[in-house]
């Protein structure tokens, strides 16, 4: 047995290991739908932002209900795809799954949701018209 041979023998185990990980600039599959899941539940919560100062009178006309909804459904749709995809990452963070942006997503995600019901909620109780009409649909 050469000492070539029992040198190069550890090498080919750790080289096998080292290709599961993703390097870290790497853009992998997990990472592009935990980043976009990430970014969907951002806008929803930037949305959700908006439409609850618009509901409390500070920017606009109208009461934010429209802002409210889209927040609500961004907020959700960044929950759900976070959670699959953290549902469906095979290691920790830094192996290329995603797994960051997923609870990046959820985060933003359960915000969005909450901005988003308090913009309905306070645009439903301060009765704030839209666009010249009440809730019941009489002209003011």
């Amino acid at each position: 047995m050469s000492v070539r041979h029992v040198l190069a023998a550890p090498a080919a185990p750790h080289a096998s290991v080292h290709s599961l990980a993703a390097d870290a600039y790497d853009l992998t599959s997990g990472r592009l739908v935990g980043t976009s899941a990430a970014l969907v539940a951002l806008a929803g919560m930037v949305v959700g932002g908006l439409a609850l100062a618009r509901s409390a009178g500070r920017v606009g006309s109208g009461n934010g209900g429209k802002g409210a909804v889209v927040a609500l459904v961004a907020g959700l749709i960044g929950v759900v795809v976070g959670v699959v995809n953290l549902a469906v990452a095979d290691g920790g963070p830094g192996t290329g799954n995603g797994v960051i942006g997923g609870v990046v997503a959820v985060v933003l995600g359960v915000l969005a949701v909450v901005l988003g019901r308090l913009a309905l909620v306070r645009g439903r109780r301060t009765g704030r018209t839209a666009r010249g009409r009440d809730y019941a649909g009489a002209s003011e």
